[in-house]
């Protein structure tokens, strides 16, 4: 059973405050913002300046100290104010920076990871392509030597941060032909490169976050950018995709929080023929299904993120808390929608948002059929539940 260190819940306290303060309240605007960039991007410099965009990467490249379990509790929180703005916060840092830390040279962290975790560079990381998205080996985009550069062709779809990112961890074919997990790369590509269109794409939720499709025509990207070991980077990386998640049930974690609270709210002081609609049974049994399943989901996180602390083998939990996670909140989102009934179809509702919001959690880190697919292979070689 997971509890929290005395540090760790003042942690928790700390974002929570921030949470209030800073974001909860500009939360539906951020999601209905028709601006060019509705990412609210000072809070790379505020989580920066605070010393939580560190969280969990050692002190000696730029980080805040901590472990899993804080970052754990940082993207919690976060997302139960605007799982939007948290999503871009998840990738900026869980991805992006932790994949330099993790694979990078020393060089290659020491230039970019420290200013990564101080908020004065954004970062992505991209891999999904128009005609590869879970099936990595389908990967085309390709990067051919030419001398002491890499020259990059094709494109890359539904990228996080990237209409905005300084920095962009890109995979990249450098050997062989699609349909092959080796010969894949990883290039730390500057969002400025000559030849690099962005293009932002529109889409239904987890809208403060901005997404792009990326064209590649003849990029020049210094071979210097490499990021871990030439043909094999992505294969390094991909402990960093297994990391990611337990982060990101985490993230899954506070937007269903952030669903039950709202729906609580509403049930006992919306009344309906005289009475609050919590005097119905089948309401507060609604209610208490929320509760039940945020805490399950609550021990599957932290569980996991204790064992990924502690150097234990955390991929099958992780696994198995990213599934649940996102389809419990996808579960109590509907539901608060459906209890508030036509002022949760309003937009100016954060059930609405919630339920919006909710879907793409299914999909991202792995869908939850390839989660279903590795938790299974785990049983046949020993796992045990």
């Amino acid at each position: 059973m997971f509890e929290p260190t005395a540090e760790q819940a003042e942690f928790r306290t700390q974002v929570a405050r921030f949470v209030e303060a800073e974001i909860a309240p500009n939360a539906t605007t951020w999601d209905r913002d028709p601006s060019d960039h509705p990412y609210p991007m000072h809070l790379f410099g505020q989580l920066g300046e605070l010393g939580w965009l560190g969280v969990g990467f050692d002190e000696s490249i730029g980080g805040s100290g901590g472990g899993p379990v804080d970052r754990c509790i940082l993207f919690e929180e976060l997302a139960r104010g605007s799982a939007g703005a948290a999503l871009g916060i998840y990738v900026h840092t869980s991805l992006a920076a932790a994949g330099l830390a993790a694979v990078a040279n020393p060089a290659l962290v020491e230039r970019f990871v420290p200013k990564l975790l101080a908020g004065e560079l954004t970062g992505a990381w991209a891999y999904a392509e128009p005609d590869s998205g879970a099936d990595v080996t389908q990967v085309r985009l390709s990067a051919k030597r030419d001398g002491d550069n890499f020259v990059l062709d094709g494109a890359k779809m539904y990228i996080t941060n990237a209409t905005f990112a300084d920095l962009i961890l890109v995979v990249v074919r450098t050997a062989g032909e699609p349909g092959r997990l080796g010969g894949l790369s990883v290039l730390a590509v500057d969002g400025e490169t000559e030849g690099l269109t962005r293009t932002p794409m529109a889409k239904l939720g987890m809208r403060p976050s901005e997404l792009a499709e990326l064209h590649f025509d003849q990029c020049v990207v210094p071979a210097d950018r490499l990021v871990g070991e030439l043909d094999t980077g992505f294969r390094q990386c991909l402990v960093v995709l297994s990391q990611g998640r337990v982060f990101a049930g985490a993230l899954s974690l506070g937007l269903g929080q952030a669903a039950m609270e709202a729906a609580l709210a509403h049930v006992v002081t919306r009344e309906q023929f005289g009475a609050p609609l919590a005097a119905k049974q089948p309401v507060r049994a609604t209610i208490a299904d929320m509760v039940t399943r945020l805490r399950g989901v609550r021990e599957l996180v932290y569980s996991s993120a204790m064992k990924l602390e502690s150097g234990g083998h955390y991929d099958t939990d992780a696994s198995i808390a990213k599934l649940v996670s996102s389809e419990a909140a996808t579960w109590i989102s509907e539901r608060c929608l459906h209890l508030h009934g036509a002022n949760g179809y309003m937009l100016d509702s954060p059930a609405q948002r919630y339920y919006r919001d909710c879907k793409i959690n299914e999909w991202g880190e792995g869908a939850n059929e390839l989660q279903r697919e590795m938790i299974f292979e785990a049983l046949t070689k020993g796992y045990r539940p």
